[in-house]
């Protein structure tokens, strides 16, 4: 599928992380990308350590990402660079329990490049006090 704006980008995204296409994600992020992810509270701003976070990621049971698509937002910054935000679910199995994780999420892409992810922000979404 070809990647023409940052709309494209999350779904294209979430369609490799769903199949556990860990090449296919990987691809989608320029050498230098800085990852800010969901699930570790590490920065992570090498390849292999992206490697390494999608192979765990794939390898929980039941994984999959779904948007949450009236939250998603584009926004141009220049050029060809957007802004893409919003909010996505991962489901996983825990003991063999179906769990749902929503997390807030940005990326910043640059879809003249053939990696077009510069910038990945998730986190998970706190629950609230009250």
């Amino acid at each position: 599928m070809p990647i023409l704006d940052a709309r494209d980008l999350v779904h294209a995204w979430m369609s490799a992380v769903n199949s556990r296409q860990i090449a296919d994600v990987l691809s989608l992020y320029a050498d230098d990308a800085v990852l800010l992810p969901t699930f570790s509270p590490n920065t992570i701003r090498t390849e292999e350590a992206r490697r390494n976070y999608f192979e765990q990621l794939a390898a929980r049971p039941g994984l999959s990402v779904s948007l949450h698509e009236k939250t998603l937002r584009v926004q141009p910054v220049f050029g060809r660079v957007e802004i893409a935000s919003g909010i996505y679910r991962f489901h996983v199995e825990i003991d063999g329990k179906p769990l749902v994780f929503e997390a807030r999420f940005s990326f910043l892409v640059d879809t003249a490049r053939p990696k077009p992810v510069l910038h990945h922000h998730s986190s998970q979404i706190p629950r609230t006090l009250s």
